[in-house]
């Protein structure tokens, strides 16, 4: 295969990409988009094999085909509920590859070749060695946060945000000094402390940013990749890596609109860091509800509306759901979902969870198209969430949620508010919904109170 060959493959794989994207965009022709990427990728990695053909492609093919099946396995067998863990091991990974494909050029450019180094060169090298590393360490602190409650707040100490600063400088002077040590070990050095830096970044940040989280490491695995692209002269790992790395920080800018926070204000962390007591507020003022009382509403409800939150996905409520709206429906009664930008956590957490039940697309309400109807909804149900409900969000200038938009659940004409406790959620402060007149408290797991009502509609 001649380079102009290869060049237009490279071509073919980069209209793909963007096609998926652009497919991606829409929750009806995302699965159709994920596959014409996955054909992109398929005829960029085939086209590469092809043209370089590898001294040993049995190494080469056995790679593939270890990591298609490992990559197959996991697709199959995590759940739904640990998709954002998979993102950001997978983000990690990829940031973990640019680190070690740089190292690996570098050895050749200085041990074996030895080649002059050029500035472009050492510069993409240090940019694929240290975003790299900050993404494999910052991934699988993110990743332990999500999977382990108990770490999930922010880890603050005095003189974090100093010491993130000096890694940070350290690491660009080890880089800098490259070229002038003609050393690997350098390299090595420098992004042991990209490893370190990566850890102290994401430390600092709670679980109410994990969502900001995520999409940000998803775009610091796509420079990794393009800074990699450079250093191999690879024009399809920049294309690849240029647009999931801009797609990556767009994506993360609109999540910092939809908690009305910068994103500055997200990296230097510390969100929920105090959990605020909320006894006083709650003492003597909250009206507990039973599996009957919410099934009388229901039965005599003409819409209703369901927030689903990540007590949702925990609980694995959203199989339920699926029936309960099956029953309301069948009775008349209209069922729309009003889905948060930030619940759950990553992008379209809820969509997807709900999507894999058979809820149709256009049930699910985005905050524009349901606050505006809310006054008409005779009972909103909120499902696990906390902190996207939170009136303080609108009322209360000194609270840390203040400004962000949140759904209007308290206009509704009955609020039921289906949470295991009063604890607070991932902001650490308490919700004043709760103590509304028109809101029932239902102290249950979700799985189990949504069971609970849909057996009390059938017996009724």
């Amino acid at each position: 295969m001649n380079m102009t060959i290869l060049n237009l493959l490279y071509l073919l794989a980069a209209v793909l990409f963007i096609l998926a994207f652009k497919m991606l965009s829409t929750p009806r022709r995302a699965i159709f988009g994920n596959l014409i990427g996955s054909m992109g990728m398929f005829i960029a990695v085939v086209a590469t094999v092809l043209y370089y053909g590898f001294a040993n492609i049995a190494t080469v093919l056995s790679g593939i085909v270890v990591g298609g099946f490992i990559g197959a396995l996991m697709a199959l067998k995590v759940p739904m509920t640990s998709m954002p863990q998979m993102v950001a091991i997978l983000n990690g990974l990829g940031g973990g590859a640019s680190m070690m494909v740089s190292g690996i050029s570098l050895i050749e450019s200085i041990e074996i070749a030895r080649t002059d180094l050029s500035t472009d060169y050492i510069a993409s090298v240090i940019a694929g060695g240290i975003i790299g590393a900050v993404t494999l360490s910052g991934s699988l602190v993110a990743t332990a946060k999500l999977q382990w409650h108990r770490i999930e707040r922010p880890v603050m100490f005095k003189g974090i945000h100093i010491l993130t600063a000096a890694l940070l400088t350290l690491s660009v002077g080890l880089g800098i000094l490259i070229p002038y040590t003609k050393s690997v070990n350098t390299f090595w050095l420098m992004s042991a402390v990209a490893l370190a830096l990566g850890v102290f970044l994401v430390l600092p940040i709670g679980g109410a940013d994990m969502p900001v989280v995520i999409s940000l490491l998803n775009s610091y695995s796509g420079l990794a990749a393009a800074a990699t692209g450079f250093v191999l002269r690879n024009s399809m790992l920049i294309i690849a890596g240029s647009l999931v790395g801009t797609s990556g920080i767009i994506l993360t800018n609109l999540m910092c609109k939809a908690m009305n926070r910068s994103f500055i204000n997200v990296l230097l962390g510390g969100f929920g860091s105090k959990v605020i007591e909320s006894q006083d507020i709650y003492q003597g003022r909250i009206k507990r509800a039973s599996a009957e009382d919410v099934a009388e509403l229901l039965r005599s409800a003409r819409k209703v509306v369901i927030v689903p939150g990540y007590g949702m996905a925990v609980a694995q409520a959203h199989y339920p759901l699926k029936e309960l709206v099956g029953i309301l429906e069948s009775r008349g009664i209209e069922v729309d979902f009003a889905i948060h930008p930030v619940a759950g956590r990553m992008p379209g957490h809820m969509n997807v969870l709900l999507a894999e039940v058979g809820i149709p697309y256009e049930k699910m309400k985005g905050l524009d198209e349901i606050n505006p109807a809310m006054e008409q909804v005779d009972v909103a149900i909120v499902v696990g969430a906390n902190d996207v409900v939170n009136p303080y969000a609108e009322t209360d200038p000194k609270s840390p949620i203040y400004g962000m938009p949140i759904i209007q659940v308290y206009k509704a004409r009955t609020v039921v508010v289906i949470k295991r406790s009063l604890a607070s959620g991932f902001a650490g402060i308490p919700n004043p919904l709760f103590t509304y007149d028109n809101t029932l408290m239902y102290f249950e797991d979700a799985r189990k109170a949504i069971l609970d009502i849909i057996a009390e509609l059938k017996s009724g």
